[in-house]
């Protein structure tokens, strides 16, 4: 098919804003407990193929990547470390930093009898702000260089590639752009990234407000990746890249269940 053939997919759905003013607690390992009020928005997702070589980081917050992976089990601890350092080697090149380093990798499915904390998060959220991304930098390297690496600009971009074709429960990006800081409200995360003893982690959730812009990548490929920006120390940078995974109407029963990755990476600058 041509370019001027290709079919657009845009998609009109519902998708879960924060309720405005509310702080959201979650625990993604007994989402029950969970409080999280949502107010339901009808919104047009759009293609984000016909757009994707004009995407960028510093104008919309996200890019679409053609960037296969050599790994093929992620439940194998040490193939998953080698995914790890390649994704640190690609966030490294895509933001020319001088170190990148990485962590809370998730596999996540919307298969039946899938645990809370591998489940599809619906609903406009950002992870992760400058708190949790500075208890992140600590844990992961010595103080000295901590200290000395936070001194200067860093920021965290979130990598998610689908395991198979995305036929269910795909990833919808909201264009960083249109994201107002007024817009987000604190979330806190308890017992996230699988582990129920972890500290709490602080983000933010996104309320309603016209002139979001939200995309999709129509039937994702496992060589395909989507690379997003969640948190910028740089204030005046395009981030707080709000996402969610969402349902396509009319999607069948039988739908292949979503499996996809995520890895944080928090990069510095020089």
């Amino acid at each position: 098919m041509s370019e001027a053939e290709q079919i657009v997919l845009d998609v009109e759905t519902v998708m879960n804003h924060i309720v405005r003013g509310e702080k959201a607690t979650f625990h993604p390992g007994a989402r029950e407990k969970s409080y999280w009020p949502v107010e339901e928005h009808r919104i047009t997702i759009r293609d984000m193929r016909p757009i994707a070589g004009e995407l960028s980081f510093d104008r919309n917050g996200f890019v679409l990547l053609d960037e296969p992976t050599r790994v093929t089990d992620f439940t194998d601890k040490s193939e998953l470390g080698t995914y790890c350092r390649e994704t640190e080697a690609l966030v490294q090149r895509l933001t020319g930093a001088a170190k990148t380093i990485s962590f809370g990798a998730v596999v996540r499915t919307n298969a039946g009898g899938t645990h809370g904390h591998n489940m599809p998060a619906y609903g406009a959220h950002v992870d992760y702000g400058d708190r949790t991304v500075r208890d992140f930098v600590f844990d992961l390297l010595p103080k000295e260089e901590a200290e000395r690496r936070l001194s200067g600009r860093y920021m965290l971009i979130n990598v998610w590639r689908p395991l198979v074709m995305v036929e269910s429960a795909p990833l919808a990006l909201c264009d960083a752009s249109t994201v107002k800081r007024e817009d987000m409200f604190d979330s806190e995360v308890v017992g996230g990234l699988g582990d129920f003893g972890r500290r709490s982690l602080w983000g933010f959730n996104l309320a309603w407000a016209p002139g979001q812009r939200w995309y999709w990548v129509p039937h994702m490929q496992p060589w395909e990746a989507l690379a997003f920006k969640l948190y910028d120390s740089d204030s005046d940078a395009v981030q707080f890249t709000a996402h969610s995974a969402f349902d396509i109407p009319g999607t069948p029963p039988d739908a292949v269940p979503r499996q996809s990755i995520e890895l944080r990476t928090i990069s510095f600058m020089e």
